[in-house]
């Protein structure tokens, strides 16, 4: 069975984004919603270091921003790093469809509860002080990524990237 989020967005129009695109802006005023069909959507808030904390990644056949649904303003940017595809429909459309689905409120809820899991865990990993820990504790939970990811793997579990590198040739020497 499917979440019935998706039901509503089978005929809605598609839009896609380039590598590098920004679907919304933090501040923006929340008027549409988003189901990924194709490809990712990052939701990243600026910090004030300079440096970018990503909150989540919404992958094929998940909303961008669900709690969004709920506010006036996004509270964080949606940018991809991959061509990506997005069935778009108005806020308010998707709602009331949901209104009238029975089965939303529980499969929102065990959404919910993944996600929330997938954050905790996240935090755990990001507490770890040092790189090497945090990296075998990913590596514990996923696996290794697929090639051309480890970029991903960095920002997941908040490192930069030169230092995730550096820790995976120290490894390739030990």
């Amino acid at each position: 069975m499917s979440a019935p989020y998706i039901r509503p967005f089978e005929n809605a129009p598609v839009q896609l984004l380039n590598e590098g695109a920004t679907l919304f802006r933090r501040d923006d005023t929340v008027k549409k919603a988003f189901l990924v069909r194709e490809g990712h959507v990052f939701l990243r808030r600026a910090l004030s270091d300079g440096g970018l904390l990503t909150l989540h990644v919404a992958t094929e056949g998940a909303l961008v921003a669900e709690a969004s649904l709920f506010a006036d303003r996004y509270h964080c940017d949606a940018v991809t790093d991959v061509r990506t595809k997005v069935a778009v429909l108005p806020r308010e459309k998707l709602l009331a469809q949901l209104a009238n689905t029975t089965s939303s409120a529980l499969s929102a809820f065990e959404r919910t509860a993944k996600e929330l899991q997938t954050t905790r865990m996240r935090i755990e990993i990001m507490r770890l002080k040092k790189v090497t820990d945090r990296l075998d504790a990913y590596l514990d939970v996923f696996g290794p990524p697929a090639v051309g990811a480890w970029v991903r793997v960095a920002d997941w579990i908040g490192v930069s990237p030169p230092a995730l590198y550096r820790e995976l040739a120290r490894r390739r020497l030990d």
